[in-house]
């Protein structure tokens, strides 16, 4: 509720559409051979996009660079170090695609 708020219900929506095609497309072209399930890359991408809601001009917030490292630097230490499951490069991507939408939207 809080990133609709800031957002708006439009916005928010077209963000989580946004990062759900580019996921998507990324999945068929590096990994044609498996299918995902869920929406964690969504969530990385909500994730992303709450630190960057108290955003002021021309700065780049300390949230924003404390939850890259712990969460996106989870992912990466995921995908190169950890076999299992979990579609840690889908989770890298929301959260890329949650900041380029989080910098997009500020500046309109």
């Amino acid at each position: 509720p809080p990133l609709e708020e800031k957002y708006g219900s439009r916005t928010l929506l077209g963000g989580i559409l946004m990062t759900a095609a580019i996921s998507g497309v990324l999945q068929c072209l590096f990994f044609p051979g498996s299918a995902l399930l869920g929406a964690s890359g969504i969530v990385f991408m909500l994730i992303m996009l709450s630190s960057l809601a108290g955003m002021r001009s021309g700065t780049i917030p300390l949230t924003l660079i404390l939850v890259a490292a712990l969460y996106l630097g989870q992912q990466v230490y995921g995908m190169l170090f950890v076999q299992d499951q979990v579609a840690n490069f889908m989770h890298i991507v929301g959260g890329v695609c949650g900041t380029v939408f989080g910098f997009a939207v500020r500046r309109r």
